[in-house]
């Protein structure tokens, strides 16, 4: 698929057995949309359809035809639930409420005291946590140790404690559309280059956001006994110290560190992720079945002042002609 092109597409869902993870009984949907995001549950799903289903594992399916080529693609997989219907005469239609597969990890409470070691495989504690949900997980590499203990606070969740590990180590989770969670790196490289000349994929109405009131060039990390200070002096920078002309601080406590990095290099590692989302820009595009949240997008509008490369953030796909995505994504240099 040239996702750039034309293309025809149709949806429908299908119940999926918790157990075996594989599509059962076919349900047809009349519409909806999918929403991805960064953080939180991470995915959710608003559908409409005919069936009464309860609560249960439901995958939503996009066919894609484009001349003699196809694809099947999974866009959506979660827990749905069905709180009510509409009805038309005789003709029910029933809204879909659907969570992430990260739903059972969010509704189980850790109990008082519990803790991740000092030295332990960080990656083995995520699977460990996110074994309450039938969903496959899937570790791209080999994640590192965590350096301090790690302990729950009060209303912790296995779901919570995951995000903890993940900042701790640098590593990052997101949903892929058959429900697979998966812990990764994240990197820089450029998944997809849009520009108005080889792939002018992005709507022409553009939204840009410059979020610099509250965005630190000042953080304070303590971590135990140790603390460290990191400042934005750089001449480059828009956010730095000099060209701000004052001083933002932002203190962060209780930090947890990977094993292989010091208070220092966490401290500078975080004001930088702090400063990345200070410009992010919103568009409607194609949609492109290859671009998940973390993915990188390289942006070349010099007539709307957008150059550059941006980390999708959120991601909204309507269930309708062309599979229309609302995107933001925020600038990473």
């Amino acid at each position: 698929m040239e996702w750039n092109k034309g293309y025809t597409a149709t949806y429908y869902a299908e119940v999926v057995d918790a157990e075996s993870w594989r599509g059962t009984e076919r349900l047809e949907l009349i519409g909806g949309k999918v929403s991805r995001t960064d953080s939180g549950l991470r995915q959710s799903a608003d559908l409409d359809c005919r069936d009464e289903i309860g609560e249960r594992y439901i995958r939503v399916w996009m066919d894609a035809k484009q001349g003699a080529g196809s694809e099947h693609i999974p866009l959506f997989t979660g827990l749905a639930s069905q709180p009510g219907a509409d009805w038309n005469g005789y003709t029910p239609t029933r809204t879909l409420e659907c969570y992430s597969v990260l739903k059972p990890a969010d509704d189980v409470q850790l109990q008082r005291g519990y803790y991740v070691l000092a030295g332990m495989d960080a990656g083995k504690e995520v699977r460990k946590l996110l074994s309450v949900t039938p969903a496959p997980v899937d570790i791209v590499g080999t994640t590192p140790s965590v350096s301090q203990t790690i302990v729950a606070e009060n209303n912790e969740s296995n779901l919570t404690m995951v995000d903890k590990i993940l900042t701790a180590i640098g590593w990052d989770m997101r949903i892929l559309g058959d429900g697979t969670i998966q812990i990764y790196l994240q990197g820089d490289t450029i998944a997809r280059e849009f520009n108005s000349v080889d792939n002018d994929s992005i709507e022409p109405s553009v939204k840009v956001t410059r979020d610099w009131y509250s965005c630190p060039n000042v953080l304070q990390v303590i971590s135990d006994d140790q603390s460290a200070i990191v400042k934005d002096q750089s001449d480059s920078s828009f956010l730095s110290i000099q060209n701000r002309g004052r001083e933002i601080w932002r203190t962060e406590s209780n930090a947890e560190l990977s094993e292989d990095e010091s208070i220092a290099q966490y401290a500078m590692r975080r004001l930088r992720e702090e400063q990345s989302v200070a410009y992010s820009v919103g568009y409607d595009r194609r949609f492109d079945a290859d671009l998940n949240i973390g993915d990188v997008v390289g942006l070349q509008y010099p007539a709307l002042g957008i150059t550059g490369k941006y980390r999708i953030r959120s991601q909204s796909i309507a269930l309708g002609y062309g599979a229309r995505t609302s995107e933001e994504v925020y600038s990473i240099g």
